[in-house]
């Protein structure tokens, strides 16, 4: 493989019939395609784009100069015409030097296939908007501190890329937004692949993290989805949620250390995610969360935790010291979660001040043959109603009418996933009237008497299940 530098010499050519490798083809079929062979005709081909514009770098490893970047200034494309650029063949790119593209005051731009290996922060600054990184491999330089790639952009997309081999103190993906307090609107993360942090520190080293405490109160709306998280043992939290109004849904942790841990923020929702034979499970704190048809199973840390709180509830106006403490939980929804054979099943906390408030907890099932199904510290008006117990763990501190405990008869299947028979009991014995679901964690319809736990039966095949490394990354469908 040739190794290239921004002084290659120009190879510009134009083919109407190249075909981009992008995830989904946005551009119209009769889009020209550009093919350049140096980082100077690639910035000279950027610098003339117009909407609906392809082009092509061709393979090759490139030094990109410090202070001369890759830059998109002032590119517009359309919603049904970005503005593509993409490697030749994925992964085929390399992209060294200290950066590599610089985005400002751009739009529907999307960046595909690249192997990026810089050694300052990829940025998407929030000037920008409806900016695309897609089908990428990142493996920045292993820098102490250095956060990876961070979107600040409202309408970003980040799909289908790996981000994998940092050993040192620093995330993969980060969400903020403009100032301190805003959070970037509407940014999509999915089918991604974050693997292999070895971090060993205790803190700062989250594959995502989705706001941080200043913006904790600033809706984002954020929709993280069908990632797959392998050896993500940078941090306790693999996806860290410090905003609010997002969602985390239909996503695998195989043998991580990290979970998913709702940190700081209002109103967000994990529905569907598998966490398997890692550590860490799901952790809770501030108000209105909806908590549904997750597994945890095979976990050697606490599967879930309904926190306290140092603070009753962060507010605009508190100080910045009292916006980094943990928000009590109040009116949090936990319900349809199957936990299985974890070492800590259902639990609280009392190390803080302030109890968890107005919770239900309901129609979630509870398996495990060591300690306490339910362990909860103080509460003030929870809800707790249609629960199934079973192992030889003791029942805890469940309140009688709570739970019933009887065998659930589940059966494990190719996937390795357990889920009910033909005849368990779990079947149709669903207690909540109006739950906010209407499919459990395979996409299969929960019609009108739900089951108890993640999974509805059925005689029909799951329509997903946990995901695996085909199913994700940049060679994913």
């Amino acid at each position: 493989m040739r190794r290239r530098t921004f002084l290659t010499g120009i190879g510009i050519t134009t083919a109407a019939g190249t075909a981009l490798i992008t995830g989904t083809q946005h551009a119209a079929a009769a889009a020209p395609t550009t093919t350049v062979d140096s980082l100077e005709a690639l910035q000279a081909a950027i610098d003339r784009a117009r909407p609906g514009a392809r082009i092509v770098l061709a393979d090759g490893t490139y030094t990109v100069p410090p202070g001369r970047p890759v830059a998109v200034r002032d590119k517009r494309g359309t919603r049904h015409a970005p503005i593509t650029v993409a490697a030749r063949t994925p992964g085929r790119v390399v992209l060294h030097g200290e950066q590599s593209f610089v985005l400002q005051a751009s739009a529907h731009i999307t960046l595909s296939g690249f192997s990026f290996r810089q050694s300052s922060t990829l940025d998407i600054p929030p000037d920008c908007s409806h900016i695309r990184l897609t089908r990428n491999d990142v493996q920045l330089a292993d820098i102490e501190g250095l956060h990876w790639v961070m979107v600040r952009a409202d309408d970003s997309e980040i799909d289908h890329n790996h981000f994998h081999g940092k050993s040192t103190l620093g995330i993969y993906l980060g969400i903020e937004g403009a100032g301190d307090t805003d959070m970037a609107q509407r940014v999509h993360v999915h089918h991604n692949h974050f693997s292999d942090h070895t971090f060993t520190g205790s803190n700062g080293g989250e594959p995502i993290r989705l706001g941080v405490s200043p913006r904790a109160l600033s809706h984002a709306g954020a929709l993280v989805e069908h990632n797959l998280f392998e050896r993500c043992d940078g941090d306790p939290e693999a996806v860290s949620v410090k905003s609010s109004g997002n969602t985390i849904r239909h996503n695998t942790f195989r043998d991580s250390i990290g979970g998913i841990v709702l940190r700081h923020g209002n109103r967000n929702r994990v529905d569907g995610n598998y966490l398997l034979n890692g550590t860490e499970g799901i952790r809770i704190y501030g108000n209105d969360h909806v908590v549904v048809n997750n597994h945890l199973a095979g976990l050697s840390g606490r599967a879930l935790v309904i926190g306290s709180g140092s603070e009753r509830d962060h507010l605009p106006d508190e100080t910045p010291e009292a916006r980094r403490g943990n928000d009590a939980p109040d009116r949090l929804l936990i319900a349809y979660n199957t936990l299985l054979n974890n070492a800590g099943t259902l639990s609280g906390e009392s190390h803080r001040p302030h109890e968890p408030r107005d919770v239900t907890v309901a129609d979630n099932l509870l398996v495990a043959d060591t300690g306490d199904l339910v362990a909860m510290a103080n509460t003030v008006r929870f809800t707790w109603s249609g629960n199934l117990l079973y192992g030889a763990a003791a029942d805890g501190n469940i309140p009688a009418h709570g739970g019933t405990r009887t065998d659930p008869k589940l059966r494990t299947g190719p996937d390795g996933i357990a889920r009910p028979a033909a005849d368990s009991p779990v079947i149709n014995a669903g207690t909540l009237r109006r739950p906010p679901v209407t499919h459990d964690i395979d996409g299969q319809p929960r019609g009108r008497f739900r089951d108890v736990g993640a999974d509805e039966y059925s005689r029909r095949p799951p329509r997903r299940g946990p995901l695996t490394r085909t199913d994700v990354g940049p060679r994913a469908r």
